[in-house]
């Protein structure tokens, strides 16, 4: 008898082994060696803020982040006049120094959490609040938690509401700050330090003119207004500034950004409307992956006429898989580096476990270089956010 018990016990054990693992498990699997590459090429890297580097038509000082307009160029008939708009077509002379400083400790800080959650290791903890620190604690080099000269305009504007945009790359360090707060590593009154900084920005986000405007805006700005403010709420455990997000997915960007068949007919009318497309998809993913709870699950929310999360990739999935079948013209400017492996793939798949859209996401580039693609990609690290 306990011969024939043991052996169903292999028979059992084995056929549990031989399953296979759930769509979570896979993502860490396939991502696991590129996840500790990364990491490593981080250990190395030495804080760069912005104060760094400064450009004389900053109006701002050196603490504060400073953008240009990436659609505004020179008037080519007087070059002394204010800049001219050229809609998709991105201004190669901008100064991009805060923005590629930004993306590279996301870059760094998404790694090296990613690090943390496969492995356990401390070492990647004590790497990460260098970074951590230099951004918002060190007061030589820390920014300001404003974006009062972000996406500014020669002879138009020294800042602008849209600007706002550029700060959707902090997210993946609010989200590794949580996964590495409770690590042996991690000094609490740093992390407090922190959370009070994010603290601050989801005030100024919420209050300045700037941030009023960018939270109105009916296209991808919109989108990620409520994107990254429910990350940095979520990180400092602001419930009341949760819940508006919430509500304003339900009620502003799901109804009035969405049309019945799943696309977003704004993002179809620009010059770029795939990598839009894209990309405004992949902010609305991440609202429902960063807001979603076991009594407010966005991810099922859907209007009267069944608009949801679930309707938007399936409009947009074919063409990711197959972007021949794209029935739009090109975009005008990095048509052939788009689709990546894009954050709605992944999360999606998780969530709805669909097979198939993991496999599209697992044959895409996990590793962009393109520059254009990297500001529009809101998470590179899927690890952190399962």
């Amino acid at each position: 008898m306990k011969w024939f018990l043991g052996w169903i016990w292999l028979i059992t054990t084995g056929f549990c082994f031989l399953q296979p693992p759930d769509l979570q498990q896979q993502v860490k699997a396939t991502l696991r060696t590129h996840v500790l590459k990364e990491a490593s090429w981080a250990l190395a890297q030495q804080p760069v803020t912005v104060t760094a580097q400064t450009s004389p038509r900053s109006a701002g000082t050196r603490h504060d982040f400073f953008s240009e307009g990436d659609y505004w160029w020179p008037d080519s008939i007087n070059p002394q006049a204010p800049y001219v708009q050229r809609d998709g077509m991105t201004n190669p002379d901008n100064f991009v120094a805060h923005r590629q400083a930004m993306i590279r400790f996301s870059r760094i800080v998404g790694a090296l959490a990613s690090a943390y959650k496969l492995t356990g290791d401390e070492k990647y903890t004590r790497a990460a609040f260098q970074h951590l620190n230099a951004w918002f604690v060190n007061p030589d080099t820390r920014m300001n938690p404003s974006l009062l000269y972000a996406q500014a305009i020669k002879g138009r504007a020294t800042g602008r509401g849209i600007g706002i945009i550029d700060t959707i790359h902090l997210m993946e360090v609010a989200q590794g700050l949580m996964v590495m707060e409770k690590s042996k590593s991690a000094n609490p009154k740093q992390v407090a330090a922190i959370k009070s900084w994010f603290s601050d920005y989801i005030t100024w986000l919420t209050t300045h003119p700037y941030g009023k405007d960018e939270m109105e805006a009916k296209n991808n700005h919109g989108t990620c207004w409520v994107m990254q403010v429910a990350s940095f709420a979520k990180l400092t455990g602001n419930e009341q500034v949760m819940a508006f997000c919430r509500d304003r997915y339900k009620t502003v960007l799901l109804p009035n950004q969405m049309a019945a068949n799943g696309s977003f007919p704004l993002e179809l009318r620009r010059t770029k409307p795939y990598g839009y497309s894209l990309f405004n998809l992949d902010a609305m993913v991440m609202i429902c992956q960063i807001l979603s709870d076991k009594k407010d699950n966005l991810w099922t929310c859907q209007t009267a006429d069944g608009r949801s999360i679930r309707k938007g990739i399936d409009y947009l999935y074919p063409y990711v898989a197959d972007k021949s079948r794209w029935p739009l013209k090109p975009d005008v400017m990095y048509w052939n580096d788009w689709p990546i492996a894009q954050p709605f793939l992944v999360l999606g798949a998780v969530q709805f476990d669909e097979k198939g859209w993991l496999k599209t996401w697992e044959k895409l580039e996990h590793d962009p270089q393109v520059e254009e693609v990297l500001r529009n990609l809101p998470i590179r690290n899927p690890v952190i956010w399962l």
